[in-house]
């Protein structure tokens, strides 16, 4: 781990072009000390803001970013490859979140238990300072999952944006001073994983870290968070199954199929990249479905028009090639759409028929625009299929019978699953994940509790 003032830097490269955007410098072991320090000292101060004052300035932050929506999208179509579209939601998630998180520092309810001789109350004391590292996915929103909900509580917040994608998070620090939020409550810190994540890991300023991203480096934060007891919550990898059975609107179900799985170009824990069809409409299900592959519009993400954009670097796209084209025996290609040829770094939205359920593309996240279609038998196979996998964070099931989607949605081992639909997140619902897909939830109305203790103070009544 680097002892300089700044590691290196970085060039932030656009995606759908592979030109650089801009060059950014990462944070070394002592510029990450720093910003820790400077929100430990903040946190007392943040800790003291009165509940209807934390949640103005909150309301303040959501108020700014709202007035910045463009300028946030049009960073992200540049800096992460995403569509203007896509883009314009993440902004606008960011300001929703917030502004629902604004409501809750009024509302951070203690207990009143009944006791003997006395009286007994719990309250909700905020962690201290909390470090959240934010993947190159979904850069905006993933922020604002963590960083409304734990300053509403009290906390401080350090954040580490991924160095492929830091430039939002740049920005809403930024416009969160401008909003008045004090200097050291927000603090972003780009730099690699292994020098800034790694520190707020080992720091033990740091009371809680927040990460979302690859199982495998989810594990290695857990393991090196046990060294000080330190909270975790962790929202890694999917390979959600997307279940269409024959009672199903077949037309509706096809149509809505490609976006479940190739929204963001793939790169979507909650992408919907296994297909299991029943087999007695197997063969119509596909007819339908290619059509909607092979329209889905693959161009300059800065189009209003455009569906997909560009994978986020080089790298990934290799990775993903390496599922359909790789060695030993690439797998069976049902149909593509089309992408566009030249700088940039696309693919094109791929459909594959894997040989078995062992297969890597069907058992691994790709991570990019290729999903796998495989029929089943019955409900009790549908169910088999779906559950075999180291992850559970969401589905969807497609079927007009209420008691068949409620049972298979029980049986499913996933947090998140949505019957004739394929939503996934709302800011005011949990999200998270069975399994490897992760520990804890974000969003929804319990969210504080994740970045609270509960304290428990009993006072003796008797003479």
């Amino acid at each position: 781990m680097s002892n300089s003032t700044v590691d290196e830097r970085h060039d932030v490269i656009n995606p759908a072009t592979g030109e650089r955007v801009t060059t950014i410098e990462l944070a070394g072991l002592e510029q990450t000390d720093a910003a820790i320090a400077r929100a430990e000292a903040a946190g007392p101060a943040w800790r003291a803001v009165a509940p209807a004052d934390r949640a103005r300035l909150l309301r303040r932050f959501a108020e700014v970013v709202d007035t910045h929506l463009e300028e946030l999208a049009g960073l992200e179509v540049v800096n992460a490859g995403h569509t203007i579209g896509n883009a314009r939601w993440e902004a606008g998630n960011v300001r929703d979140v917030l502004a629902y998180y604004s409501a809750a520092p009024e509302r951070l309810f203690g207990r009143q238990i009944p006791v003997a001789g006395g009286l007994d109350v719990t309250f909700k004391e905020p962690l201290g300072t909390v470090g959240i590292i934010v993947p190159w996915n979904f850069p905006m929103p993933i922020a604002g999952w963590g960083m409304a909900p734990a300053l509403a509580a009290g906390n401080t917040v350090v954040l580490k944006p991924a160095e492929l994608t830091p430039m939002t998070a740049m920005r809403l620090a930024e416009l969160a001073l401008e909003a008045g939020l004090p200097e050291g409550v927000l603090t972003v810190i780009p730099g690699k994983g292994s020098v800034v994540g790694e520190r707020f890991v080992t720091h033990p300023a740091v009371r809680k870290v927040c990460f979302t991203g690859s199982t495998a480096v989810g594990q290695r934060i857990m393991r090196g968070a046990a060294d000080q007891v330190k909270r975790v919550t962790l929202e890694l990898g999917g390979k959600s199954a997307n279940i269409v059975f024959a009672d199903a609107d077949l037309e509706q179900a096809a149509a809505a199929a490609p976006m479940a799985v190739f929204d963001n170009a793939g790169q979507d824990c909650c992408a919907r990249s296994r297909i299991l069809v029943q087999r007695s409409v197997y063969e119509r299900f596909m007819e339908l479905f290619e059509p909607a592959v092979r329209g889905v519009v693959v161009a300059d993400p800065s189009r209003d028009s455009t569906q997909m954009g560009p994978l986020v670097s080089a790298g990934q796209r290799e990775r993903v090639r390496s599922y359909v084209e790789g060695s030993p025996e690439p797998v069976e290609v049902a149909f593509r759409g089309e992408a566009p040829t030249g700088e940039g770094y696309w693919y094109p939205a791929t459909v594959v028929l894997p040989r078995s359920t062992q297969d890597a593309v069907w058992q691994e996240e790709v991570f990019g625009p290729v999903v796998a279609v495989m029929p089943f038998e019955d409900e009790s196979d549908a169910v088999a299929k779906a559950n075999d996998t180291a992850y559970g964070l969401s589905g969807s099931i497609w079927t007009r019978d209420l008691g068949r989607a409620l049972r298979v949605a029980r049986a499913v081992e996933a947090g998140n699953l949505s019957v004739n639909s394929h939503s996934s997140v709302r800011y005011s619902t949990p999200f998270g994940g069975f399994k490897q897909s992760g520990l804890g939830r974000e969003l929804g109305p319990d969210a504080l509790d994740a970045f609270t203790e509960v304290k428990n103070v009993f006072i003796s009544t008797e003479s």
